[in-house]
C-alpha cells in the first residue's frame, strides 16, 4: 500500500516533462493555429512586388498592342489616301 503511495505521488515528478508539454502544446495551439491563417491570408512583400510585376508586363504588353495595331491603322489609311 506504502509503495503504491510513493509511486502514485511520483508518477507526475517522473513524467511531468511529457505531461507539461502535452498541456503546453493545447495551450499554444489556437495562437499557432491562428499565425497560420494570418501567414495563408496575408501576401507578403516579395508576393506583392511579383504580383506587381506580373501586372505591369501585361500592362506593357497591352499597351504595346494598341501602339502596333494604331500603326498599321494609319499605314493602311495612308495607303488607301495615296490610292495604293
Amino acid at each position: 500500500m506504502r509503495i503504491g503511495i510513493v509511486l502514485a505521488l511520483a508518477l507526475p515528478l517522473l513524467s511531468g516533462g511529457c505531461i507539461a508539454k502535452t498541456a503546453w502544446d493545447v495551450a499554444t495551439l489556437p495562437v499557432k493555429a491562428t499565425g497560420q491563417v494570418v501567414d495563408w491570408t496575408t501576401t507578403s512583400q516579395e508576393e506583392a512586388d511579383r504580383n506587381y510585376g506580373r501586372k505591369m508586363r501585361k500592362k506593357e504588353a497591352a499597351e504595346g498592342r494598341r501602339l502596333r495595331e494604331e500603326e498599321r491603322r494609319r499605314k493602311r489609311e495612308e495607303r488607301e489616301d495615296r490610292g495604293d
